[in-house]
């Protein structure tokens, strides 16, 4: 890594810390999670900023330990919190599925209607339970039904 500037620096300890505070901030209701995760007034989206963002992330979940825990949680909800302070339309989902015959939660990012930097598709294993997004789509859940099924019901 080479060498940062004061801004890059503020910015990786902001990643850290709120990495850091998500166990903390989802024991609040999940309203008032949404509320503190949307920004005011979100700034226009820049590529550069959000891989930069991407990588802290990264780094803080490796480096951070034990004070960060690892996991989907962590990663999805400091993704979203900075994403959408830097312009970038996502939504978090928070969704349950069985598997090996174990109920196990998962956290994820959509944009644009499909998971967002997921290595796998999580939406065949997991049922989506909950989303938080911008105030343009909040409280739409999209329906796995297809628009003649909508249609028939």
């Amino acid at each position: 890594m080479g060498k940062r500037s004061i801004p890059d620096v503020f910015l990786f300890f902001q990643v850290l810390f709120f990495a850091a505070a998500v166990p903390f901030l989802l024991r609040l209701k999940l309203s008032r999670v949404e509320t503190l995760l949307e920004p005011r007034i979100p700034s226009p989206a820049d590529r550069e900023r959000l891989e930069q963002i991407t990588g802290y992330v990264e780094t803080a979940m490796r480096a951070g330990r034990p004070l960060v825990r690892p996991g989907c949680l962590t990663r999805g909800v400091t993704r979203y919190y900075f994403f959408r302070r830097n312009g970038l339309d996502v939504s978090l989902c928070f969704g349950m599925g069985q598997i090996k015959e174990e109920f196990v939660g998962h956290c994820w990012l959509v944009k644009d209607g499909v998971p967002f930097m997921e290595a796998l598709d999580p939406r065949p294993l997991y049922v989506e339970m909950y989303r938080i997004s911008s105030a343009a789509h909040r409280g739409v859940i999209p329906s796995r039904k297809t628009e003649l099924e909508r249609s028939t019901s």
